[in-house]
């Protein structure tokens, strides 16, 4: 990243999409670039905020993010904003009313799509906004075009007027190509006009302003048969042509290097005389795109026969080999299947926490408590799912436990009379979508115990800034929210708020079985920094002393992973019940000293971990080395 910053202009780089992304937004002259961080898209304002002269932040969420950057258009500047897919969700009440507006300086919002569902609770393909909100859409096929097409994209928003959608997806973000820039422009902004017709966003007047987004489509509708974005090339083999963008174009033109292709980089509007073009050169059409049959709906319902979803999938990547055996059959092709792999013994490595992570005691105390239906929410903790606590019940959408936990509670039936209901949630989650929830939960006098877990980061993306920290995205001081406060201020009870140690079991079993027995709101503030942040202090690691280890496995109920299983064994009691058996030993080159595997260790088997002296080299004169 290094290099990528200190890159002198119009230098070829070895840039991934989202550093290329970044670039371009420099270099086009944006003045303000506002996002929440999300995989697969954060990395693009990491890098637009170590370049000077140009305004980045944080935002609580999308939706604030993609009003920040409206609010600069309409000032005349060029700006941007990023976002993964399913936080276009939440900045989409924004961008349908923008989309009517229109914008004065030209606005690019980047949606990263996570096709193949590495980090993201689904698989979500944001080619529809364009649709739905009636924007153009550009889709770049590696780092270059990811470069070329976001300047290009600038140009086009202030032709038309228009934010442009740029729809990257994880393979565009994440891997690295050769760049080359261009040289960089100024922008200036001319100001914000008053025209409340225009920015006044009544019914009066948005209904004039229809007819005026719907002329502005069709006019983007001839610019993207004319632009260069969008390329027929020739091939020998006319048997079959492909209609295709983005990544999905690499991997058409690595399986059937010798077919015609229709690229698209400005996919919509579709550029339907090009198709038909196309079309009549090749006996079958074929639209390659990731995720939804979209594309090939469209020309369908133009008229234009085509193939599509029946030949290949709808989920995940459209990889070279998965092109072959699809459309292996059109082609007359045999297909070989994959040569057979011998059987292979592979460590099974299920996600976990982090060594000393502070949710660690959260889900650990979770675990032992009974009658409870916990309500989760996104980020790290997401984890408390798995194993060994098993303590998570539900995980939808950003926010969402809230809401969700007072449904429950509303909800629930003869069945779940006494069960306890209890939301769990982050920091940075609590100020993106779920203050609300909280408002709800108290207004409505729901009988819901909130975990909110403060670990200053928004640690499932790499540990960046948020209002909670006391640090903007430069690093630098910022006011830091007071959660106490502001859950009082939302209508919770002083007396029923506590803010606790995670690292302290015994304080935190104590505070859930008290608040989870009170038939009001309540919320249990944990206050540890995230492991790896600046924040945190580490103190000597612990080991185990091997002669007063039982093998009771208490320990591994914490669910460390410095915490190793060295030799397994049974033991009938006296009862005649047979247990299972777990000798363990510490990673002392990775432990942190929280001490949560200490307070459950009934031997008291763990105990600060007594450095070796290193060895002491003599010199062959007899001083010292």
């Amino acid at each position: 990243m290094g290099n990528a910053l200190s890159a002198e202009v119009a230098s070829r780089l070895f840039l991934s999409g989202n550093d290329a992304v970044a670039h371009a937004v420099r270099d086009a002259g944006v003045r303000v670039a506002a996002a929440y961080p999300g995989t697969p898209s954060t990395e693009i304002l990491e890098v637009v905020a170590r370049f000077p002269g140009l305004y980045a932040e944080w935002s609580p969420n999308e939706k604030v993010a993609l009003e920040v950057a409206l609010g600069a258009s309409m000032m005349g500047a060029r700006a941007f904003s990023a976002m993964k897919h399913v936080g276009l969700n939440v900045a989409s009440d924004a961008l349908m009313t923008l989309t009517v507006t229109g914008v004065e300086g030209g606005l690019v919002v980047a949606v990263a799509d996570d096709v193949g569902m590495s980090s993201s609770q689904n698989e979500q393909d944001s080619r529809f906004w364009g649709r739905f909100a009636h924007i153009p859409v550009f889709e770049p096929a590696d780092s270059q075009e990811a470069y070329d097409m976001t300047r290009a994209a600038y140009c086009l928003s202030e032709a038309f007027r228009v934010p442009v959608l740029l729809r990257l997806t994880t393979r565009i973000c994440h891997v690295k190509g050769r760049v080359e820039l261009s040289a960089p422009e100024t922008h200036e902004p001319g100001g914000f006009t008053k025209d409340p017709r225009r920015w006044v966003m009544v019914p009066g007047n948005a209904k004039p302003r229809l007819p005026l987004m719907f002329e502005r489509e069709a006019a983007l509708a001839a610019e993207a048969e004319a632009s260069p974005l969008n390329r027929l090339e020739p091939g020998s083999d006319r048997r079959i042509g492909f209609v295709t963008s983005g990544p999905a174009y690499m991997h058409v033109r690595e399986a059937f290097p010798d077919a015609p292709v229709l690229k698209l980089g400005l996919s919509y509007p579709p550029p339907l005389a090009k198709v038909r073009e196309l079309a009549a050169q090749v006996e079958t059409l074929i639209v390659v795109e990731e995720t939804e049959p979209l594309l090939e709906a469209e020309l369908r319902a133009a008229g234009i026969p085509c193939e599509g979803k029946n030949l290949l999938p709808r989920l995940g990547e459209l990889a070279p080999e998965v092109l072959r055996r699809g459309i292996a059959k059109l082609r007359g092709d045999v297909v070989a299947d994959a040569p057979a792999l011998p059987p292979q013994q592979v460590f099974p490595r299920p996600p976990t926490m982090c060594v000393a992570c502070p949710h660690l005691g959260i889900y650990y105390t979770l675990s032992q408590l009974r009658n409870l239906i916990i309500s989760g929410d996104i980020g790290c903790y997401t984890l408390g799912a798995g194993h060994p606590w098993n303590a998570l019940d539900t995980c939808i959408s950003m926010g969402a436990s809230m809401g969700m936990a007072l449904g429950m509670d509303k909800g629930r039936g003869a069945a779940d009379k006494n069960k306890k209901i209890v939301a769990v949630i982050g920091d940075s989650t609590f100020m993106h979508m779920g203050m609300q929830g909280l408002l709800d939960i108290t207004y409505n006098r729901g009988n819901v115990t909130i975990l909110l877990l403060d670990n200053r980061a928004v640690g499932m993306t790499g540990g960046q800034d948020n209002p909670a920290t006391g640090r903007d995205i430069h690093g630098l001081d910022a006011p830091r929210v007071d959660f106490p406060q502001i859950c009082e201020a939302l209508g919770v009870k002083k007396e029923r708020i506590r803010v606790v140690d995670p690292y302290q079991l015994p304080v935190l079993f104590k505070a859930l079985r008290e608040e989870t027995k009170i038939e009001e709101p309540s919320v249990i503030i944990t206050d540890r920094p995230c492991v790896l942040i600046d924040d945190y202090k580490k103190t000597p690691p612990y080991a185990v002393t091997e002669d007063k280890c039982t093998g009771c496995g208490n320990c591994l109920d914490v669910g460390c992973p410095a915490i190793h299983v060295t030799r397994r064994g049974k033991e009938v009691k006296a009862s005649g019940k047979e247990v299972d058996l777990a000798f363990v030993r510490i990673e002392t080159s990775v432990c942190t000293g929280c001490g949560l595997c200490v307070q459950p260790c009934a031997p008291e088997a763990i105990a600060h971990s007594v450095p070796v002296v290193p060895l002491r080299f003599m010199q062959r004169d007899g001083g010292k080395a």
